[in-house]
């Protein structure tokens, strides 16, 4: 990931100092096991758990010579141990060891997602609450089609975010696993019951059934579930992109003192942020693809979807947090426009109440639904191109015979549309607790 991307903890996780560590975890964990079987002597252990130790530089340099990271890796902590590092590696693949460290690190970066996305998630369940009741223009294909509030177009985000995050905590779950079972999964020089042990040491659960690898639909499910979590997140982005424009201007990503929207229109408040957001979901979309190609490997593994994973895991790991990071950013600092949503809605002269028109239609003037679109779209139309509020020219129709004037204006009380907002809330105990 390019720097500008990056996040320190996201970082921290896929350093060349910290996969060595877990795969040290791994190593030492399988020593440990050994010990308890009775094949590593205690003398030796106990060399192996003080002295077990690397230098990522000294990888290096072995692995020009070898050109293998787990040879280089395995001889380097041989060094630091001595005589007893013989031990280190004993019945293990390097597949063994790095799906099984693979697996911790997947999990540490997810849970980092995870965390970041339950912060957002609560600040747009607290965004929501507080215009719960804002009246605002509701639209469908970009037009405006009924009212609803700010706080429900909030809370359907709030929502979405819930079943993104409950996912991947599933997933999560599902990567935890290790193996142990050798390069084509029988166990021939390292038993089963050394795999359980070395799993539960590392907080681990074991895969039931492996070849070379753990299979990648398991790391495929975490692409795709972060590419939704993308999804997610720039929709919300979207909403903001829309109500930013400056004919609507019903909410306005932050604009920090000092920064500047355009190098040649100074009024230009631009919303880059959201912008931003839904470019790199592109990306996230991007990475799914190679994480599902991975999933078919020759036989028992081939090595092609190393290359692959060295690259899009931290990378797809690093841009959902930082969109989420940006995302959290906008609708905490988000300026929300009330007065400019009740002119929006306003703005076509009863239009958004024309549903409640043709519903009354129907049940006060006992004719057809044909006759009563008629009716209610004769009017919104004339409404809509020579500008005469709805309600007048509704009054002014002589086809309605039993409607009276109180009875119409009745029709276009926003209260109608908002009357089970509440309701829809109390569906979600923990924002109204």
């Amino acid at each position: 990931m390019i720097p500008r991307y990056e996040t320190h903890e996201i970082k921290s996780v896929w350093t060349d100092q910290n996969r060595f560590k877990r795969w040290l975890d791994v190593e030492i964990a399988a020593c440990r096991a050994w010990n308890e079987a009775g094949e590593i002597p205690d003398e030796d252990y106990r060399n192996i758990a003080e002295k077990a130790d690397f230098d990522v530089d000294r990888i290096r340099e072995i692995e020009e010579i070898t050109q293998h990271d787990v040879i280089a890796f395995v001889s380097s902590v041989a060094e630091k141990i001595g005589e007893s590092g013989r031990f280190v590696h004993l019945g293990l693949t390097s597949s063994d060891v790095i799906d099984t460290a693979s697996s911790l690190l997947l999990a540490e970066s997810m849970q980092i997602i995870i965390s970041s996305l339950q912060e957002l998630h609560k600040v747009v369940g607290k965004k929501a609450l507080e215009y719960k009741m804002t009246p605002c223009a509701g639209r469908t294909h970009g037009i405006h089609a009924e009212p609803t509030t700010f706080g429900l177009k909030l809370l359907n985000h709030y929502a979405e975010l819930g079943r993104d995050i409950e996912r991947l905590i599933q997933t999560r779950k599902e990567m935890m696993v290790g193996k142990l079972s050798g390069a084509v999964g029988t166990y021939a020089n390292c038993p089963p019951s050394i795999e359980a042990r070395v799993c539960e040491i590392l907080g681990l659960g074991v895969d039931a059934v492996a070849t070379q690898v753990i299979q990648r639909d398991r790391h495929a499910r975490i692409a795709t579930d972060i590419a939704v979590c993308g999804a997610t997140l720039e929709r919300l982005a979207l909403e903001v992109r829309h109500l930013q424009r400056t004919e609507v201007l019903e909410a306005l990503e932050p604009f920090k003192k000092g920064q500047k929207g355009s190098s040649a229109m100074p009024h230009k408040k631009n919303p880059i942020l959201c912008e931003r957001v839904c470019g790199m979901s592109r990306l996230l979309r991007g990475y799914a693809i190679p994480a599902l190609e991975d999933i078919a490997l020759w036989h028992e593994r081939d090595i092609s979807h190393s290359s692959v994973e060295r690259v899009i895991w931290p990378d797809m790991f690093h841009t959902i947090h930082y969109m989420t990071k940006i995302i959290t950013k906008v609708i905490s600092g988000l300026t929300v426009n009330e007065d400019k949503m009740r002119e929006n809605i306003e703005i076509t002269k009863g239009l958004l109440f024309s549903g409640r028109v043709l519903l009354a239609l129907l049940e006060r003037e006992g004719i057809s639904r044909e006759d009563a679109y008629a009716i209610a779209q004769s009017n919104a139309m004339r409404c809509w191109n020579e500008k005469i509020p709805l309600l007048e020219l509704l009054k002014s129709d002589e086809r309605i015979t039993k409607l009276t004037n109180d009875e119409l204006e009745s029709l276009f009380d926003l209260g109608y549309y908002l009357k089970h907002i509440d309701e829809i809330f109390s569906r979600f105990p923990e924002l109204t607790a």
